[in-house]
């Protein structure tokens, strides 16, 4: 490996840092002030929800988020606390510890330090490949059921009125529509005009950084109404000033039983957040026709929170609300993340009064944009109209909305189930020469029907699938079907070229097959196994001496049709193949066939 590569692969911001220019700066700058105004009020609502103090969350946000940008392989994912993670870190580590101790935050960051730890060891052992059974479909279904979750998320923030913490998406739905004429009119109002002015923004002057625009609009109807009015009037609330500054060092709690309490959760924090991030990564991918490394990712998330552990970080993940803004607001490369995190500790620490003059109903209508722009209507269409894939994406939808990661994980049973459904029926067609073509040396195969009948003694069938253990019962009913249907065909050859490998079991059925055939007169060939096939079936099954093996048809037929019984053949009239044309297997000559 050269010095390059090499360089590349430990310190992956090399390969895109050359991308950088005045253009590219210009726009991570934009998304990444806009994502820093964005994570301050839910940065802290997320401390809150994982039972820290509200600067932990800041602290998720910064050091975390620098580290998975130039680590990992997404030039678009951001990292922070999120609400899934952050309901996880609560639940693993209230069982322990008083919620608000010290002791409380030290085992969160010694649950940080062993998720990162975790992650960091499956991507230094190349599991990234595991994120291969998330299927595209799975990616939609997910996409459009958390964008479901994020709009639903800001109702109560849109409409000035509160919802209850944990609540499921119907339930969130049911409780608006009870408390619906509780909704402040002025707060909807500032929620409106924010709405309409990023989506006109975005439509006639797509020039302009519309979500900027857009709680800039927000936040100067909210200062005119309360000049107006009054706060107590209007109810509109503003995310306020924010105490923080730079995250401090932080020491986990590294003692035997510490480490024993948080061995566990961490370790199903640590995949359920590298789903979660890979996921959000590959989905905003598909718009943006990046290639992901899973194995880089999986890197990248596990040093953001081995680092963030010792600065005072939280478990971070990818966040889809942040990654999605990131996207839509037009950044470029990771520096956006990179340049978010520092924005949000000069916004933290230098400008945190001005935090006060933005309305949390603009910050909710900027994530209704975000969550209609993360719905890939098109593609939704376009699976809807193949049955298999439309159950798969309205289970990753549904479950979704139910539940973020559960709901994940079941689009993904769903879609394997479905693939494992069609490979353990791989396609079994009889093949015989095309009649029109006798006499071609190319020796042109179809599929045999009314006009093309199969030869009385000989059948050729094609398999396209792999012989593995799934698929066995499914290939050896057909096997049997061949003689069960014409008792006098007791040769077989399976034309094998769309066999991909041979497992145990596959090979121990063709095996069985070949000694069952060789027992009444017969036998099994196979024509045109691929090499690694063949491979496979040699080590399973010793290089059986029962199979016989051919290059190709023409090959096999040389080989096989002087073992066919010529009784059988001087009474055919079928003639199927080019050497019953000339004479009968025992080379008696043929009379021509009557025209």
């Amino acid at each position: 490996m050269s010095a390059a590569p090499r360089a590349h692969r430990w310190l992956p911001f090399l390969g895109w840092l050359p991308q950088v220019g005045r253009e590219t700066l210009q726009r991570d700058m934009l998304a990444a002030l806009t994502g820093a105004i964005v994570v301050l009020p839910q940065a802290v609502a997320f401390a809150s929800i994982a039972g820290l103090p509200p600067q932990y969350g800041l602290y998720a946000a910064m050091v975390p988020a620098v580290v998975a940008a130039l680590w990992g392989s997404s030039h678009h994912l951001v990292t922070g606390p999120t609400t899934a993670i952050s309901i996880m870190v609560f639940a693993a580590v209230s069982a322990i510890a008083p919620q608000g101790t010290a002791q409380y935050v030290s085992l969160a960051l010694t649950l940080t330090l062993l998720v990162g730890l975790i992650q960091l060891a499956m991507g230094v052992l190349r599991l990234g490949t595991l994120v291969n059974f998330i299927s595209h479909t799975v990616i939609v279904g997910f996409t459009a059921g958390a964008a479901c979750l994020i709009a639903a998320s800001q109702i109560g923030n849109f409409l000035g009125f509160s919802l209850p913490r944990g609540l499921h998406f119907h339930e969130i739905v049911l409780f608006v529509a009870e408390h619906f004429g509780e909704a402040h009119g002025w707060v909807a109002l500032v929620g409106v005009a924010t709405l309409a002015a990023g989506v006109l923004t975005r439509r006639y002057l797509p020039r302009l950084p519309y979500m900027i625009v857009a709680m800039g609009a927000g936040a100067a109807v909210a200062y005119l109404l309360t000049r107006w009015l009054s706060a107590a009037q209007t109810h509109i609330a503003t995310v306020g000033a924010i105490e923080a500054g730079l995250p401090p060092l932080s020491a986990p709690d590294l003692s035997f039983a510490a480490l024993k309490a948080m061995a566990f959760p961490a370790l199903i924090v640590a995949v359920i957040a590298l789903t979660e991030a890979v996921a959000i990564a590959r989905a905003i991918a598909v718009h943006s026709g990046q290639r992901i490394d899973s194995n880089q990712e999986f890197i990248g998330q596990g040093l953001a929170n081995v680092a963030g552990s010792f600065f005072s970080a939280y478990t971070a993940s990818g966040s889809f609300n942040r990654s999605g803004l990131n996207y839509a607001a037009g950044a470029r490369t990771p520096l956006a993340a990179v340049f978010a995190a520092g924005f949000l500790l000069a916004i933290a620490t230098l400008a945190a009064p001005w935090a006060a003059y933005l309305p949390v109903a603009a910050v909710a209508a900027i994530l209704f944009i975000v969550a209609w722009g993360l719905i890939d209507w098109r593609q939704i269409g376009e699976i809807l109209r193949y049955p298999g894939e439309r159950i798969v994406l309205l289970v990753s939808f549904f479950g979704t909305l139910i539940d973020l990661e559960k709901g994940l994980f079941l689009g993904v049973v769903t879609s394997l189930v479905f693939y494992l459904q069609r490979t353990a029926q791989p396609a079994i067609q009889e093949r015989v020469p095309l009649r029109a073509a006798l006499g071609d040396p190319r020796r042109k195969f179809v599929d045999a029907d009314a006009d093309n009948p199969g030869c009385p003694q000989l059948a050729f069938l094609r398999v396209r699938g792999s012989l593995y253990f799934g698929a066995v019962e499914h290939v050896q009913t057909h096997f049997q079907r061949v003689d069960a249907q014409e008792p006098r065909r007791k040769w077989l050859a399976v034309v094998g070229q769309g066999i991909n490998f041979v497992d145990l079991a596959g090979a121990h059925l063709l095996q069985h097959e070949a000694k069952r055939r060789r027992a009444f007169g017969g036998g099994l060939a196979l024509v045109g196994l691929p090499p690694a096939a063949r491979q496979g079936l040699e080590r399973a099954a010793g290089g059986s001496a029962e199979i016989l093996h051919f290059a190709h048809k023409g090959e096999a037929l040389s080989a096989l049709y002087p073992r066919l019984d010529s009784a059988v053949c001087r009474a055919c009239e079928l003639r199927v193949f080019e050497e019953c044309q000339r004479a009968l297997p025992d080379g008696t000559p043929r009379v021509p066939a009557a025209t």
